[in-house]
C-alpha cells in the first residue's frame, strides 16, 4: 500500500506494512465480496474443543463438589445431635425421668418443629435412642462412614 506524501513537487509515495484501505483496491473503494465473512458461526472443530474443554473443567470440579455436600451433611449432622442431646438433658431435668424416644420431646414441646431428618438417611424415624444409659444419647441411623473414617451411627 502506498501513501501520497503530499509534495507537489515530488510525487513519491511511502509503503507501510498497514493498511485501512482494503486489500485488493488500491484506489480505496471496496469490492463487491470484500469485508464480508465467507462463513457464519463456529466450525465443528472449535465446538468439540470448546466442550472438551468445558467437561475437563467438570470433572476436576465433581470431586470437590461431592466433599462439600458430604462436609455441609456432617455439619447438620453434628448441629441436629448437639441441639438433640441439649433438649434430651433439659427434658430429663424438667421431668425428672428420661425421655423414651424423640416422640416424648415433640409431644412436650421440645422440639416445635418435630423431629429433624437424619441428613444422611432422609428421613426422620432413623434415629438412634440409647436409652439404657442414664444419660440418653442420641445417634444417627445412617450406616455409612464419615470423612474422617468414622460410622456416622457412633457421633
Amino acid at each position: 500500500m502506498k501513501f501520497d506524501c503530499g509534495s507537489e513537487r515530488e510525487s513519491s509515495w511511502v509503503s507501510v506494512p498497514w493498511s485501512f484501505v482494503p486489500r485488493g483496491s488500491e484506489n480505496g473503494q471496496r469490492t463487491k465480496d470484500e469485508g464480508r465473512r465467507t462463513s457464519e458461526g463456529f466450525t465443528l472443530l472449535e465446538l468439540m474443543i470448546v466442550i472438551t474443554l468445558v467437561l475437563i473443567l467438570a470433572a476436576m470440579a465433581m470431586p470437590t463438589y461431592h466433599v462439600a455436600i458430604v462436609r455441609a451433611r456432617e455439619s447438620v449432622l453434628r448441629e441436629d445431635l448437639y441441639t438433640m442431646r441439649k433438649l434430651v438433658d433439659q427434658y430429663t431435668i424438667d421431668k425428672q425421668k428420661a425421655p423414651q424416644s424423640l416422640d416424648d420431646l415433640v409431644e412436650a414441646g421440645y422440639l416445635r418443629g418435630g423431629i429433624p431428618n437424619d441428613p444422611f438417611t432422609g428421613r426422620n424415624d432413623t434415629w438412634r435412642v440409647d436409652t439404657g444409659d442414664v444419660p440418653v444419647d442420641v445417634h444417627s441411623g445412617s450406616e455409612d462412614t464419615s470423612l474422617d473414617g468414622t460410622p456416622y451411627s457412633s457421633w
